[in-house]
């Protein structure tokens, strides 16, 4: 039986201005391809509503969009912070500390990497320019492909990540403006960007807990990224 694979969204409005529950179908396809059951998870679902719905889940994806409060990591407020939810943040803080705590997999892509850091005590640049010292571009967005490659990553041997991605180097693309400053307790960083900025995380004691700040979604026409959705749903069906 196929893995069910919970995915965080987002909420938007559709061109006919009413409100609508959406996420891009990229995600839906990585999770698919990789031979999991993708199921979305509403952000408006209350505590009793997404507590019945979690046994059903074998593993969760959080997936990408608009910025974390910066009030949840006592952060700078910035021009550049943009498409804040705290409906989303509260209901995937709530749903990433059970995952966490229950050893259910997960797997974090840019605000997911994020929201990962944060929930379990860590902090954010709220704007990598401004923040960084050295930094290079990150923010390849919006008017450049989403599948075009930006910068190396480096993965620290001996990691998961590395075991999973086989070799110390991806190219990866960049569609972010915030990334980790202070990892959270627990959090190892397991991969880099040329300036230092962390790239992946790993919880080495959770069956699997990954998260990377690029979008892989957009990459699986590279080996090395459909490898990681693979890993990801392989060890949500065990």
């Amino acid at each position: 039986m196929r893995p069910i694979i919970g995915l965080t969204i987002y909420d938007d409005l559709s061109k006919n201005n009413l409100p609508i529950a959406a996420i891009n179908t990229a995600y839906i396809s990585s999770i698919r391809e990789a031979g999991g059951v993708p199921i979305l998870i509403p952000n408006q679902l209350t505590e009793a509503e997404w507590r019945d719905l979690y046994p059903h889940l074998n593993g969760l994806l959080f997936t990408g969009g608009g910025d974390i409060n910066v009030d949840l990591f006592n952060g700078s407020h910035h021009p550049k912070v943009d498409e804040v939810s705290d409906e989303r943040d509260t209901l995937e803080f709530a749903i990433l500390r059970q995952t966490v705590q229950d050893g259910k997999p997960f797997l974090g892509i840019c605000r997911g990497c994020q929201v990962v850091n944060v929930a379990l005590g860590g902090t954010l640049y709220t704007h990598i320019p401004d923040q960084l010292p050295g930094a290079i571009k990150h923010d390849w967005y919006p008017d450049i492909p989403r599948n075009a490659i930006a910068h190396p990553v480096r993965i620290e041997e001996g990691s998961r990540s590395a075991e999973i991605f086989g070799g110390p180097v991806l190219q990866v693309n960049s569609l972010h403006h915030q990334g980790i400053e202070i990892l959270a307790p627990g959090i190892t960083a397991v991969g880099h960007a040329p300036d230092g900025l962390v790239e992946a995380v790993e919880l080495p004691d959770h069956p699997f807990g990954v998260a990377v700040q690029w979008h892989p979604e957009w990459l699986t026409g590279h080996k090395e990224m459909r490898r990681l959705f693979s890993a990801f749903v392989e060890a949500a069906s065990r």
